[in-house]
């Protein structure tokens, strides 16, 4: 990934952050909560880049289809949580690898990733 690009993203996700955090507030959040409760700049790069790669490999309503599933309280909902927490935490490897600067907000993000 070019600077360029890294650099985009991140203004990219700056104007989202900025946007969740001013309608939280705006609803009536405490602005010290909102501001710990919403993900950083570049845990919002490392889900778009994670989309990105979603949709590129043609997964990206099977993966929302699982979550979904996962959330379901059916039966097999942990084994569709599990396929879909090992996806997604290889396509976050996979992040790391490629663009060393996101390596702390990719393991921020993968934290509640059972695997």
């Amino acid at each position: 990934m070019t600077t360029e690009r890294l650099r985009r993203l991140r203004a990219d996700a700056r104007l989202e952050r900025e946007t969740l955090m001013e309608h939280r507030v705006r609803d009536g959040d405490d602005p010290a909560d909102a501001f710990a409760e919403v993900p950083e700049v570049d845990d919002l790069v490392v889900i778009a880049l994670r989309d990105e790669m979603l949709e590129d490999r043609g997964q990206l309503a099977e993966f929302g289809l699982a979550r979904l599933a996962a959330l379901s309280g059916g039966p097999d909902a942990l084994e569709h949580r599990r396929n879909a927490d090992r996806v997604e935490f290889d396509l976050l490897r996979e992040i790391a690898a490629d663009v060393p600067q996101l390596t702390v907000a990719v393991w921020r993000v993968s934290h509640r990733l059972d695997v």
